[in-house]
């Protein structure tokens, strides 16, 4: 507003400091009068943030969320209370896993500390991890790990123990006291019994006052049983990270994450109890964040996922780095999102190159056109030769059985070195 008498104290404002009374957006026109926002204004702008936060609350706690989307199933089976579920017959379409395959011995077990310290003793030639439960990395056992493959004790501490700590052990104190143990045997010329049995042999979970006399751990073969181990893509995703929020104590995750959750209704020691405009809110901003977190999935902006130019096939591991650092203290959301939406388990050992043992992943969800691999669809997969060094291609479903599933995948372009 043009004023014709200028005061004595009259101060000329910077105009990119000022409001303007209308703003076009792609909320609708917002309205203010001086700089103040009318009511309807006001209102669009709070429902816009608490999407917003919904949305990034789905995004930044999906890791958890994924972890714990275990523990239904590792109760309904088994795998719990120093009990562990394997796969004896290798794993196969009944098991609605993220990224497994059907050539190793899979077993995993959930661990609890809140009654004191536990005991995991592990198996010889074997490649095993153990995540916290915001799904951080914990440890590496077996042949990743400090044993050396060897097999060996480990001993996992709660977050606030204060005890005495004896020797002879592999000692770790992880930030949560709910840990996820995943470890994967290797069949002996395609049979995995030898492995079964060296796991039933050696691997013993057990509270450490029990360590005089163990109980006996109990194992359930899961082979060909229906289970689903995938977190919620609807509003249920909140409940899943409310549980982790309730349960663990508030160090193990940041504060400006803890934050985030607390501002759409997820905090500690409060009951998670959106009301009827919150919980559509959060509806929509779950079902926008699942699409977005599919989109930075399957079809990655970033060039450097890719292999080649206008090649269809890229890494998930973009960076090579498990806490998904692009350079010291700069993380970067996009990739860890990518990560933890299209895989399971978190370690070094999954982003070092070591040929001859370790392993490199490829993957695509688009044909030679850039469309969508089609399950009802054939599709031609093209490899070079096997060369000295090379490895194992294994071949598996992205996520769930949708349309980015195929029975084949579009040709891999030809590398010196490919997995």
């Amino acid at each position: 507003m043009e004023m014709k008498h200028r005061m004595k104290m009259t101060t000329d404002i910077p105009p990119e400091i000022t409001t303007p009374d209308s703003v076009e957006t792609r909320l609708g026109t917002l309205r203010l009068f001086d700089g103040f926002p009318d009511d309807a204004t006001t209102q669009t702008v709070y429902d816009n943030l608490d999407f917003q936060r919904g949305v990034q609350a789905f995004l930044n706690a999906m890791p958890g969320a994924s972890v714990t989307a275990f523990r239904p199933a590792l109760r309904k089976l088994g795998g719990v209370d120093g009990n562990v579920i394997i796969f004896e017959e290798l794993m196969d379409s009944k098991a609605l896993w993220l990224t497994p395959n059907t050539t190793v011995v899979y077993y995993m077990s959930w661990l609890d500390t809140k009654k004191g310290p536990i005991v995991v003793e592990t198996p010889p030639n074997t490649l095993g991890m153990v995540d916290d439960h915001w799904f951080h990395y914990v440890c590496d056992f077996g042949n990743a790990g400090p044993d050396k493959g060897k097999g060996g004790k480990f001993l996992f501490l709660p977050p606030d123990y204060k005890g005495d700590v004896p020797e002879g052990y592999f000692v770790m104190r992880p930030p949560t006291y709910g840990l996820w143990l995943l470890g994967r045997g290797f069949p002996v010329n395609g049979d995995p019994k030898p492995a079964v049995a060296a796991i039933k042999e050696h691997l013993r979970i057990y509270p450490l006052a029990q360590a005089a006399n163990p109980p006996v751990t109990e194992f359930t073969n899961v082979s060909g049983l229906l289970h689903n181990t995938i977190h919620a893509n609807n509003f249920h995703f909140y409940e899943e990270v409310n549980g982790i929020v309730q349960e663990e104590p508030a160090a193990a995750l940041d504060p400006e994450t803890l934050g985030l959750l607390a501002s759409i209704g997820i905090a500690k020691g409060k009951p998670f109890a959106p009301d009827e405009r919150m919980k559509k809110i959060l509806t929509e901003a779950v079902a926008v964040g699942n699409v977005t977190a599919r989109a930075i999935a399957f079809r990655p902006r970033m060039k450097e996922a890719y292999f080649y130019p206008d090649s269809a096939w890229f890494t998930p591991f973009v960076g090579g780095d498990h806490e998904f650092l692009f350079e010291p203290g700069v993380r970067n959301p996009e990739v860890r999102i990518q990560f933890h939406y299209y895989a399971t388990g978190i370690t070094p050992a999954m982003v070092m190159k070591m040929v001859g043992m370790g392993s490199q992943y490829a993957a695509a969800t688009a044909d030679s056109k850039g469309k969508a691999l089609d399950g009802s669809k054939t599709y031609k997969l093209r490899l070079p030769p096997k060369r000295s060094g090379e490895g194992l291609l294994v071949l598996h479903a992205v996520r769930q059985p949708d349309p980015l599933d195929a029975t084949d995948r579009p040709a891999l372009p030809e590398r010196k070195q490919h997995r």
